[in-house]
């Protein structure tokens, strides 16, 4: 495994003004099609460079993959070497909701043992901002595989639901979880039979920061993980799952894994049970299949 990396997976503004040596990351992304890049043109955090959650956070969509697969580990190298974030720098990675899309890129990192944290609230309130494009010159990264067990597949978790060896986290919205909301695209609505709802915005307070470290530990409690509780986190593609799988971070939870084909994988796969409704299992306690 990994070394453990040196600054904890969260911190906030004075922390950053503080060590001016760290690389700022703008990962800001919009599931309603808004474009990121543009938006980190008008302003950004000073020095900061964009991260393209398409591309340089993914790899190419596919079916059994979903919309953002993780990248193969020499593809994350060398576009982070290709923005100039070498293997040393301290990332600090931030958005403009409240981390849902820069959790991806810090766990990432984390995982593989590599310094980077998230800013807590994002860009709110930050002044002054930079615009324009930050270029770094490009430097080599070595491919670090990623570690075993850090990504499960739709068969482990589909057997750890059934089975109740661990605990699955849905990190979507209350109302995709249930099926009365669907994404364009997704072929069914509803969730894997057996996980829970947890929505990554239950670990924000109301200001967009993250909940203290006791009340974090309570919600999650609550929802089923408590000491060495085997976790699965998935959403709709594999990037806002990551904001609870940095939340159990922060709470010292047990060994979490990401189910990278999420939700936009499942719903594709005809093979695969959908519940409906806001319980864990369908009301009439038989796995509805499209």
């Amino acid at each position: 495994m990994p070394a453990p990396v040196s600054i904890p997976p969260l911190v906030d503004a004075a922390w950053v003004e503080s060590h001016p040596e760290v690389v700022p990351a703008d990962v800001r992304w919009y599931l309603d099609g808004r474009s990121g890049r543009e938006a980190y043109l008008r302003g950004h955090l000073p020095g900061a460079v964009w991260v393209d959650v398409d591309t340089v956070l993914s790899g190419p969509p596919t079916r059994a993959g979903g919309r953002h697969p993780i990248p193969s580990a020499e593809d994350f190298a060398r576009a982070l070497g290709g923005l100039g974030i070498g293997e040393d720098d301290v990332v600090v990675a931030y958005d403009d909701n409240g981390g849902a899309y820069a959790a991806r890129l810090v766990w990432l990192l984390r995982r593989l043992g590599f310094p980077a944290a998230l800013l807590d609230g994002g860009l709110t309130g930050w002044t002054p901002l930079e615009r324009g494009e930050v270029i770094r010159p490009p430097v080599t990264r070595r491919a670090v595989p990623w570690p075993e067990g850090m990504f499960l597949s739709a068969g482990q978790v589909e057997r750890m639901a059934s089975s109740g060896s661990g605990v699955v986290l849905d990190a979507r919205a209350p109302g995709r979880y249930a099926g009365v909301d669907v994404l364009p695209g997704e072929p069914r609505a509803g969730h894997v039979p057996g996980a829970v709802s947890a929505p990554w915005t239950g670990n924000l307070t109301a200001d967009g920061v993250f909940l203290p470290p006791e009340r974090l530990r309570l919600r999650y409690r609550k929802l089923g993980v408590d000491g060495d509780t085997e976790v699965a986190v998935y959403c709709g593609s594999g990037v806002t799952a990551c904001h609870d799988l940095l939340a159990l971070e922060l709470i010292g939870a047990g060994a979490a894994a990401l189910y990278p084909g999420s939700w936009s994988a499942w719903s594709a796969d005809p093979r695969r049970p959908v519940a409906r409704g806001d319980r864990p299992w369908p009301h009439d306690q038989e796995e509805a299949r499209a």
